[in-house]
């Protein structure tokens, strides 16, 4: 049993070492970032206010980093681990909230190493760990603002809730719910009316230069979510198929979480108070964003993918904690510990060891080599420096990143040939036959991809 007096130095204890061991390991197992961090950083090197596939905000983080830290892979591992961490401190602050006992708030972050979202893929930087302080920051700040009307946190909820939004248009899930919970409390809540729409507002004015871009480039990031959740080829059985292999892969992910709960438990004798605020407030946040996910598959028959759901069960611990404490036997909670202490041990060293002994991974791909081979064959042809590389986020996006000179990154030159300058270095990647057939310029291949070089003499 920890000392009370221990338990806050504990969870800092705690999120330091989650925050060491997920930066070191992946830094020193990886030679190359992972695809999600390298698109990120692609999008970094020509910022708008969205992008082929998402909105900007995962883009203008890598973006901040790489000012400071360069082409440095431990500092996206960082990255990712810092907008980890400070949703912990944001699951827990709100556990303080709810649990009168810090003990059961320690609780409800630990458990969270139950669940693979938050350690085994965190070292990927991208738009679903981008999520992640957003999500946890939004629905503290909200419940902040319903139980003090401070305007400064409902001034901040709506803060949080555009740069989330921003992050992946699927945290809409956390804002309707939030929404669903503030309606049929309105009776309650009439005081806070006011407050709540100046969030809203607040967020729209963060959001306008979206929308904005949106509407200039024809609801691009809409198009490419349809297209991934399939519904560009639905068929009647996808409206059972899908929603069923959905619920399937949430009780899966959440197996080692669950066996973590029963550990602490002496019996299992629910007695819900539905008329609790905090009970309501909490199932509200956890249960009511799933269950839309549900609903918008069963409706559309959209294929929902595992990685998306990675923000929805911050607050589980929080849940699970609050509905079975009368059920907890604090007898049981160094074997607790235990188990937690066993999960956050293994994450890493089973990471360390995939990436040890399966070299076909993304994180295996030697973009640095490439391009220094590229980088040289430029040097011996052209006298100018690289500036723009075009092509796929995946190829070109690691010329873009590793190249000394960062060059700009295009997708394709749709109506932005004239962004270039007669002097500046292009390098075109690709299909390697057909950029062979036209290339103007020096043609090299590194297998499977073409590059095709066009500088001054």
């Amino acid at each position: 049993m920890i000392a009370k007096k221990n338990i806050s130095k504990v969870f800092f204890l705690f999120i330091s070492f989650h925050l060491f061991l997920w930066t070191l390991v992946p830094s020193l197992s990886n030679i190359n970032l992972p695809l999600d961090t390298i698109e990120a950083l692609a999008w970094g090197s020509n910022l708008e206010w969205g992008f082929n596939k998402h909105p900007p905000l995962s883009a203008f983080a890598v973006e901040i980093f790489y000012s400071i830290f360069g082409a440095n892979d431990w500092a996206y591992y960082l990255l990712s681990q810092i907008f980890v961490i400070i949703a912990f401190v944001y699951v827990w602050k709100l556990s303080n909230e709810i649990f009168e006992d810090k003990t059961y708030s320690l609780m409800s972050v630990l458990a969270l190493t139950g669940i693979y979202f938050y350690n085994f893929t965190t070292p990927e930087f991208n738009v679903n760990v981008a999520q992640l302080p957003f999500w946890a920051l939004t629905v503290y700040f909200f419940w902040k603002g319903i139980n003090s009307n401070n305007r400064i946190n409902w001034i901040l909820f709506g803060v949080f809730s555009a740069l989330g939004f921003l992050s992946k248009y699927l945290f809409i899930y956390i804002l309707i719910a939030i929404f669903i919970y503030f309606f049929f409390n309105l009776e309650k809540y009439k005081k806070f009316i006011l407050n709540y729409f100046l969030s809203i507002i607040i967020s729209l004015i963060i959001l306008t230069p979206h929308f904005f871009w949106l509407f200039k480039n024809n609801f691009v990031t809409i198009f490419y979510g349809l297209k991934r959740s399939s519904l560009t080829d639905v068929t009647w059985i996808d409206h059972l198929e899908n929603p069923l292999i959905f619920l399937i892969k949430q009780i899966l992910i959440l197996t080692p979480f669950l066996i973590i709960i029963l550990a602490l438990l002496k019996k299992i004798n629910l007695k819900l108070n539905i008329k609790n605020k905090k009970f309501l407030f909490l199932i509200s946040i956890n249960l009511i964003p799933i269950v839309l996910m549900l609903i918008t598959s069963i409706i559309s028959g959209a294929k929902i993918r595992t990685m998306w759901m990675t923000p929805f069960y911050l607050f589980f611990g929080t849940l699970f904690i609050e509905v079975f404490r009368k059920n907890i036997d604090l007898k049981k909670i160094k074997k607790f510990y235990t188990i937690c202490l066993s999960l956050f041990i293994l994450s890493p060293v089973i990471y360390l060891g995939i990436s040890v002994y399966d070299k076909k991974k993304r994180t295996d791909f030697p973009g640095k080599e490439i391009a220094r081979l590229v980088q040289n064959k430029w040097n011996d042809n052209f006298v100018n420096d690289i500036k723009i590389v075009i092509g796929d986020e995946w190829f070109a996006g690691n010329l873009s990143y590793h190249i000394a000179s960062r060059p700009i990154w295009f997708i394709d030159l749709k109506n932005k040939a004239t962004k270039i300058r007669d002097d500046q270095g292009v390098i075109y990647v690709g299909n390697s036959k057909i950029l062979k057939e036209i290339c103007p310029g020096v043609f090299g291949k590194i297998s499977p991809v073409g590059y095709c070089m066009i500088g001054k003499r």
